[in-house]
């Protein structure tokens, strides 16, 4: 799959986790108690990095020798995708300061007759009103919500956005815990992946060779377009008097058999079958070939047979080396009856023109214009094929799915923004079920681009790269209008963080173009 950066950095909803080491974010919590047992407990919100800031804190007798001051220990696992495992244990002490801050926190919200508001209920009390039961689940989110941040601190500023998530279930948590003994659980974080370049000169001196594709010749593309315009000014004529000839229109049935060993089977060609097919013979250049040259001089009313074969450069791999016998009846033939090719057709052909010569000069124009950008698309397209190429990134799982999301996102609202989808069709291909199929399906190609923009970020990075402000407060006030233009919701932060990423991979591209050995050839 190829994508250049700034087709896929255009669609401004791709964006890598961002890293920080001096964002000071808290973390946000659910009630655990409307969690199901069964579920993991998920706690990614916000996410950057966690600062702690542990005070001195009274140390009993029976947790000096095994828990540090803060009353937590913390074993760190590494695990696949650049993820690593807390295994989190919580001395008895800080289990009972937590529980205590619960039962607190629930007699400031009941309202007792007899006690003052705010008054601390005996636990028994608060017991009868809300449950043993809730008291506990309480507790437990207390001791996450303290925990949970020091438990985080060694992996402060290399932890990615979005991507904390406790593996314990809240059915063990429930069951084990107890004031007089440790309590345990684990949890699992992504954090910033190392690039690591293949090549002893990493991605300097790089050779990249783009490959160009005749079509977008300028000069060819404008004598195209110059023929076009001609034709469409002329007239369609029925040819009665002879067969097909090279220039004109043809509309055909046509039907398809494979041939195996010499004798026709019955099994068809798929897409071979084709009723009322309109061919421009001078629009040929996806025919099969032999096909076109097969047909010349057929009459209107004709039917004629012949063998093909598809040739081992086909674009459908099921087709490559196989022999068909084509059925080609003509049911209509028609020839264009051109005006003259002189100064007078010229503002028919290009409004404002008064010469041909005006004419291919605008043209022209228009198509160099064209060719600079597809060879700009190609070259962006070679650079960062060969930048995935000479990298070893382990992928975290948040970054892998992030990025595949906002491909496939950015699929749906490219079909639905060409009337292919419908509202019904559309919900359906935005469920869970669609999108992890997808991910599942296109996971070479997502990983691919993930691992080219890690590149490029890493890049932007050693290189010292810089984007002025004058630059990204005018980028990101560009995407908020477009998003107010079309009456759509949109977080300010996250586009300036897409828009960021947007404005660094150009800059690399950029370098790249001046410091890289570029060689363009055509194909």
């Amino acid at each position: 799959m190829e994508l250049s950066l700034r087709s896929f950095l255009s669609i401004r909803h791709v964006s890598v986790p961002i890293l920080s080491s001096s964002s000071r974010n808290s973390l946000s919590f659910s009630h655990l108690s409307n969690l199901t047992s069964s579920s993991p407990l998920l706690f990614s919100r916000n996410l950057r990095s966690v600062t702690v800031c542990a005070g001195a804190v009274e140390v009993r007798e029976t947790d000096k020798d095994y828990f540090p001051a803060s009353g937590i220990r913390v074993t760190e696992t590494e695990q696949p995708n650049s993820c690593l495992k807390l295994s989190v244990e919580v001395s008895p002490r800080v289990c009972s300061q937590c529980y205590n801050s619960a039962l607190d926190e629930i007699s400031r919200q009941l309202k007792v007759h007899g006690f003052r508001p705010g008054q601390r209920l005996p636990e028994n009390l608060i017991a009868n009103y809300v449950g043993r039961e809730n008291i506990r689940k309480a507790a437990i989110e207390a001791i996450l919500k303290k925990t949970l941040p020091q438990a985080m601190s060694s992996v402060e500023g290399r932890a990615l956005k979005d991507s904390l998530r406790i593996l314990s279930q809240f059915d063990d948590l429930n069951e084990s815990f107890s004031l007089s003994s440790v309590f345990r659980y684990d949890c699992v974080v992504d954090v910033a992946p190392t690039v690591t370049w293949l090549l002893d000169t990493k991605y300097k001196d790089l050779k990249i060779v783009v490959e160009i594709d005749d079509i977008i010749d300028a000069e060819k593309a404008s004598e195209k377009e110059f023929k076009r315009r001609h034709k469409g000014l002329g007239a369609l004529r029925i040819v009665t008097d002879r067969g097909l000839q090279l220039g004109d229109l043809v509309v055909l049935d046509i039907y398809g058999e494979s041939i195996a060993d010499g004798e026709f089977e019955s099994e068809m060609i798929p897409n071979s079958e084709r009723k009322g097919f309109h061919l421009d013979t001078e629009e040929s250049n996806n025919l099969l070939p032999g096909f076109l040259d097969s047909i010349i001089g057929i009459r209107q009313g004709e039917t004629r047979s012949f063998p093909l074969e598809f040739p081992q450069s086909w674009e459908e791999e099921n087709l490559r080396g196989v022999s068909v016998k084509y059925t080609v009846e003509c049911k209509e033939l028609f020839y264009r009856d051109l005006p003259p090719l002189d100064d007078s057709i010229a503002g028919q052909l290009l409004p404002g023109c008064t010469t041909l010569d005006q004419v291919k000069e605008l043209i022209l124009q228009r198509c160099r214009e064209v060719e600079k950008k597809a060879i700009d698309q190609a070259t962006d397209n070679a650079i960062l094929d060969r930048l995935g190429k000479i990298v070893e990134v382990d992928i975290p799982q948040s970054i892998f799915e992030e990025q595949g999301r906002q491909i496939y996102a950015d699929k749906l609202l490219q079909l639905q923004a060409e009337r292919r989808l419908d509202e019904s069709q559309l919900r359906s291909l935005s469920s869970e079920e669609s999108v992890a199929e997808y991910l599942l399906k296109e996971r070479e190609n997502i990983s691919a681009i993930t691992r080219q923009m890690l590149a490029v970020g890493e890049i932007f990075k050693c290189e010292n790269l810089q984007l002025s402000t004058e630059e990204l407060v005018n980028e990101v006030g560009n995407t908020v209008a477009e998003f107010k233009k079309h009456s759509k919701d949109y977080d300010e932060d996250r586009i300036k963080d897409q828009v960021r990423d947007v404005l660094e991979g150009a800059k690399v591209l950029e370098w790249l173009r001046e410091n890289a050995r570029i060689e363009y050839i055509k194909r």
